[in-house]
């Protein structure tokens, strides 16, 4: 285990683990190669970095500890794990090396024997640090399957981490059911994997947040794996309140976030953008909700303090416009209450929202960026919409034999990844087939779209679970006629 000196007062601590050589299970090829890969990328980003290479049980509890050392509050701590790892009921588990050989009914086994994930997110939890980035290369086949044998009760990949504290940030080298791959071929001579050799460059590039960091990874490693017919997406789970920058933050953010006067360079992931900061500090910044229908888009408003006055623009030239105001009076001023919402046309490009506003005592406050991305609003909101409207996703019909249309999805399937179903059982296995999102008419069901499906009249019930855009998976729920 190798640690480098750390180059701030405030630090980026990362610990990455690669296990290949494995007694009991299958060895790996590569898992070490990708945790030196990580380590060297993590250092030219500012981390002091822990490599742990091959790690025994009580090996691989003393490197944690000694990662629980290395970080403090508000520290940036950045776990890496390249590896087997099994899913039991819902949990995950990181395998080291001598997990020892298991067959059915040997669950327990497993667990003595293993690292439970979410204990590692709870260690650094409990370390307050500000921010816990934790990624898995270890969605590999099953390695307690043996010919002619029943195997452990749990899969070969990981489980989906949907219920991360806040300040956590967790990617997958796959998804759900989904197997990563090692290389592309007999011929692919990468010392990496597919995932680490893509998300490794994709860490480096100056500019982009964790999620652009996670949603490029995904879009690359998809069409790699597609071009020798596997499926492999990448998925990532998003806590965090700020967007989070590794190296250096977008064009005109940076400048928008810099200090008055200089300040030691931290390593602790800076936010977003900071807008201009009101002298008043009880004044906040609005925030803004995207709404898509077929006119385009409702942007409403949300202000703390009472307001005479409500002004906009799009970018940051050219004039600002007035909301206007509502029929109807603000107790708060006794005034006529300005109206908190505008609209913009269904094909606005992304952009920034500048918004300011009149206080009480007559003074302009702002402006205030507000970010606008209509790939990603339309995702919010058609997810939101899901959430909210869970009980009809599915919906049972008797017409010349027994349809289940799923009409309701097809509505909102640009927040929608794929939709799995199950008949009669409560694991969906059969991928629904779902036309491609129109951005520019996103409610629309196209003509030739089918939105049933024909079951046989036995059919007592239907299970669905959706696996969102942003690499997430819904609860399964269950549809009886």
């Amino acid at each position: 285990m190798a640690l480098a000196a750390p180059a701030h007062a405030e630090k980026r601590v990362a610990l990455v683990v690669g296990n290949n050589d494995y007694r009991n299970v299958p060895k790996l090829q590569k898992a070490v190669n990708d945790a030196r890969t990580m380590g060297a990328t993590l250092k030219q980003l500012g981390f002091s970095v822990m490599v742990a290479e091959n790690q025994t049980r009580q090996a691989f509890s003393q490197t944690l500890l000694a990662f629980d050392n290395a970080v403090e509050p508000g520290d940036t701590a950045f776990f890496f794990y390249a590896g087997h790892g099994f899913e039991i009921a819902g949990q995950n588990f990181l395998l080291p090396t001598d997990v020892p050989a298991a067959g059915e009914g040997q669950e327990e086994l497993v667990r003595d024997a293993s690292v439970l994930a979410d204990r590692i997110i709870e260690r650094l939890q409990n370390k307050k640090v500000r921010t816990s980035i934790l990624v898995f290369d270890a969605c590999r086949n099953n390695p307690f399957e043996r010919a002619g044998t029943r195997a452990v009760a749990g899969g070969g990949g990981l489980a989906p981490m949907t219920q991360l504290p806040e300040g956590v940030f967790s990617v997958f080298s796959a998804g759900p059911r989904q197997t990563a791959l090692d290389r592309l071929s007999n011929n692919d001579d990468n010392p990496n994997s597919v995932f680490t050799r893509t998300f490794s460059k994709e860490l480096l590039q100056p500019g982009e947040n964790l999620v652009q960091v996670a949603q490029h990874t995904r879009r690359l490693v998809s069409e790699m794996a597609e071009t020798v017919s596997h499926k492999q997406i990448p998925v990532y789970f998003d806590q965090m309140v700020d967007d989070v920058f590794l190296n250096g933050m977008a064009k005109g953010q940076a400048e928008a976030a810099k200090p008055a006067e200089p300040t030691q360079k931290v390593a602790a992931l800076p936010p977003v953008s900071v807008p201009r900061i009101p002298q008043n500090d009880s004044v906040n910044a609005p925030i803004a909700m995207f709404s898509r229908h077929n006119g385009g888009w409702t942007v409403v408003f949300s202000i703390a303090d009472p307001t005479l006055g409500i002004s906009w623009r799009m970018g940051d030239s050219g004039e600002f416009r007035e909301t206007g105001f509502m029929d109807i009076l603000d107790p708060r001023t006794r005034k006529r209450m300005p109206n908190l919402s505008i609209e913009l046309p269904g094909d606005a490009p992304a952009a920034t929202i500048q918004v300011r506003y009149i206080d009480t005592s007559g003074e302009m406050q702002g402006p205030f960026p507000i970010r606008f991305d209509p790939v990603a609003a339309l995702i919010r909101d058609q997810r939101k919409i899901l959430d909210m409207t869970a009980t009809s996703w599915l919906s049972f019909r008797e017409f010349n034999g027994l349809l289940v249309y799923y009409t309701h999805l097809m509505s909102y399937r640009c927040a929608i990844h794929e939709v799995r179903v199950g008949i009669d059982t409560t694991v969906p296995d059969k991928v629904l087939k779902m036309p491609p999102c129109d951005p520019r008419d996103p409610s629309s069901i196209p003509s030739d779209a089918q939105p049933y499906l024909k079951l046989a009249p036995s059919t007592q019930s239907v299970s669905v679970e959706l696996t969102y855009r942003d690499g997430s998976v819904s609860e399964i729920k269950s549809f009886r006629r």
